[in-house]
This record gives structure tokens, C-alpha cells and sequence, in this order.
């Protein structure tokens, strides 16, 4: 991978690195982890979500190498913002599932590998947050391989699902569509990197069923065909207004799921 002197970088991988985008936030955390992918000794990068429109931020990736190709986990702002921008600065092409977000580039298919950076990189469908979310497994990074989850599994805490876009059904297909890849290191768009994916995964699937739990609760507590509004006010009635709104679309995320 190519070695521009950036102290803002963060070594985070055998072949990836990722620059803190100056976007914190209640959802996003510290802000956007924009994700450089690279062998060592190659020339060409891939840069994954090049995040919000700061001109400081994308300089700084567009420095740190020459990049081939621009890899969109999923349709959010914090994600997508600075994507055509990008590209006028790197010429790179944008590639996204949502057609939408691809900048003269193709969607990304499931299952697809990716040559580029001198990395072979596979597309993992995995939505749930949103119907659009993928993943990109780096096989050959490290002993145990890598991926890039975006906002599918956070470093720290646990993701929103952007229902009705996102469903609870999908989210947990998907958690095991990631369990399967076994320890590999978790490379996150917001938060920590976190040791192995499988372990995180098991830890997310038992929050999902616990909070399935308490909205069962809720429920007999309340009434059958209680609305998401009173379901929240049971299971999170400490929550901070200013997140209010994402509570709710997780009790009518899990609403739908139980309700079939």
C-alpha cells in the first residue's frame, strides 16, 4: 500500500488503514471510518466510503495513493456524500448496490470478487440497516481475513435498521451470513476495530432477541395491537429524546417481525 506521511491515518488491518471523517454524531459515533484498501508495494488503493463532504478529509484520502476504485457500503449521507466529488478528484469510479450511488461505475453484485488495490475483494449482500447494505470480505488480510461491515455491525453499541427500508427478517440473515466468516477481523465504519466477526455477530443476534423479548412483554403488558409509540415508552423509557426517533424505528422494525 502506498505510504503517504498522514499522522490521521489508523493502521487497521494487514491491508486496510481508515481516516476518521469530522462527522461525529448520536448515530455515527466519532464520525465515518473511510477505508483505504491496499497490498503492500501497490500502487493502486480502493477507498471505502469516502463519507461526508469535507474537502480536508478527501484531499487526504486522495493522497493516499492512486485510487483505482470507490466501493459504497450503503446509501446513507455519512457514506455517500462526497462520492461524486471524489471521483472529480480521483477520476476513480463510484460503485454502490443501489444504483443510485454509483458514479461511472457498475452495481456491485452478491458474491462478486473484486481485483483491485492488488486485493481480491468479495461483495456480501447483507441488508437489514438498510435494504441496500453489503459488506466486502477480505480473504487473504491477515489470518483469519477481514471485513468491512459498514454500518451492518458498529464497533461500539448496535446498529439502527432503517425500517421499513431495513427489516428485522433480513438483518438477521444477514448477521448469519457474517457469523460464517469466522473470526475475521472487524473493520467497522463507525467505532473500533473489533477482533472476530463471529463472536460480535452472536453478541448481536442475543440484543435482538432480548429486546424481541421485552416487546413480547410489552405487549401482554399493553395489549396486542399496542402502537409503536406506547411499545417505546415501555421498552425504553429512559431514552434521550434527541435518539427518540431511532427507538421507534426499532420497536416497529421488531414489531414487524413478530407480527409477521
Amino acid at each position: 500500500m502506498s505510504s503517504v506521511d498522514d499522522a490521521s491515518f489508523v493502521k487497521s488491518s494487514t491491508l486496510t488503514r481508515y481516516r476518521l471523517a469530522p462527522n461525529p454524531g448520536p448515530m455515527s459515533l466519532d464520525g465515518t471510518n473511510s477505508y483505504v484498501i491496499g497490498a503492500p508495494g501497490s500502487a493502486g488503493v480502493v477507498v471505502v466510503d469516502p463519507g461526508p463532504l469535507d474537502e480536508t478529509h478527501l484531499a487526504a484520502l486522495a493522497a493516499s495513493g492512486a485510487v483505482e476504485l470507490v466501493l459504497i457500503t450503503h446509501r446513507h449521507k455519512d457514506h455517500t456524500e462526497a462520492s461524486v466529488r471524489f471521483r472529480e478528484l480521483t477520476g476513480a469510479p463510484v460503485r454502490a448496490a443501489d444504483p443510485a450511488h454509483c458514479h461511472g461505475g457498475e452495481p456491485l453484485r452478491n458474491g462478486e470478487v473484486i481485483q483491485a488495490g492488488g486485493v481480491p475483494i468479495r461483495v456480501l449482500s447483507t441488508p437489514g440497516h438498510t435494504s441496500d447494505s453489503v459488506c466486502f470480505h477480505l480473504p487473504g488480510d491477515g489470518p483469519s481475513g477481514s471485513v468491512l461491515t459498514g454500518d451492518t455491525i458498529l464497533g461500539r453499541g448496535t446498529t439502527v435498521l432503517d425500517y421499513p427500508d431495513g427489516t428485522l427478517r433480513d438483518y438477521l440473515a444477514s448477521l448469519d451470513v457474517l457469523e460464517a466468516l469466522g473470526p475475521a477481523t472487524l473493520l467497522p465504519a463507525h467505532g473500533p476495530v473489533l477482533p472476530a466477526v463471529d463472536a460480535v455477530c452472536r453478541e448481536y443476534r442475543a440484543h435482538r432477541e432480548m429486546r424481541l423479548d421485552q416487546i413480547r412483554a410489552a405487549l401482554s403488558r399493553i395489549g396486542a395491537q399496542a402502537d409503536v409509540h406506547a411499545v417505546t415508552d415501555v421498552v425504553y423509557p429512559d431514552v434521550d429524546p434527541s435518539v427518540r426517533w431511532a427507538a421507534e424505528t426499532s420497536v416497529a422494525a421488531q414489531l414487524d417481525y413478530l407480527r409477521g
